[in-house]
């Protein structure tokens, strides 16, 4: 059944007139008066372990209905990742295995931000480093939190153009390998299901709306 919303009744020379109907309109979160309703108020936050990037925090909640539950949560600095895209029409890529998953992944190139440092700033630090490649043009494209359940993570996503070669310079534990792949090969892997890192499969759709629309 389709999801419909309908405006209040409406008094026209004294007599009501049925709903009318509308189309429905997305509203940002925080945005919707009845989100007030979904809040949760934080009692307490404790440090539970720490690592040399992620801070896990214990945290005490009373939710909407005033019972109180436990909440574990992971503090990150952020990160900022870059679509890097040739006069070619091609989509710069890292390979790099990721310990978590166990296997190498195809990714963007992207890091995490040092302490008080500008998203842009990082972007371009990223790309230099990892895949040699400078940047003429940078622009903003969208920032995701990547798993809002349990992290705060916020992700910046970057579109470059106008790409120089200078040489990579990778850190010293970052082992990667670079691809330059068409645009139309990353979007059908995307749909595909063959790419699951999240800002490689956002960064690319983004890049491949916004071709569509110039």
């Amino acid at each position: 059944m389709e999801d419909r919303e309908y405006e209040a009744e409406v008094i026209v020379d004294g007599q009501e007139t049925a709903p009318e109907e509308v189309e429905p309109r997305l509203v940002l979160g925080d945005d919707d008066p009845r989100d007030q309703g979904l809040r949760e108020k934080i009692l307490s936050e404790e440090q539970a372990w720490r690592g040399r990037i992620l801070d896990v925090r214990s945290l005490q909640v009373e939710l909407p209905n005033g019972h109180q539950s436990g909440r574990d949560v992971v503090r990150h600095p952020g990160a900022a990742a870059v679509v890097a895209l040739t006069q070619t029409g091609k989509i710069v890529l890292v390979r790099q295995y990721r310990t978590a998953l166990d296997r190498v992944t195809v990714e963007i190139p992207a890091g995490k931000l040092d302490p008080g440092e500008d998203p842009l700033e990082c972007a371009k630090r990223e790309l230099r480093e990892e895949t040699g490649f400078s940047a003429g043009r940078i622009s903003y494209l969208t920032t995701i939190a990547t798993t809002p359940g349990f992290c705060d993570e916020l992700i910046h996503i970057f579109m470059a153009t106008n790409l120089e070669f200078q040489g990579a310079n990778p850190d010293d534990d970052e082992f990667v390998n670079v691809d330059l792949v068409p645009v139309s090969e990353l979007i059908d892997a995307v749909l595909d299901g063959k790419i699951e890192d999240a800002k490689t499969v956002v960064g690319a759709l983004a890049c491949d709306a916004i071709s569509h629309r110039l």
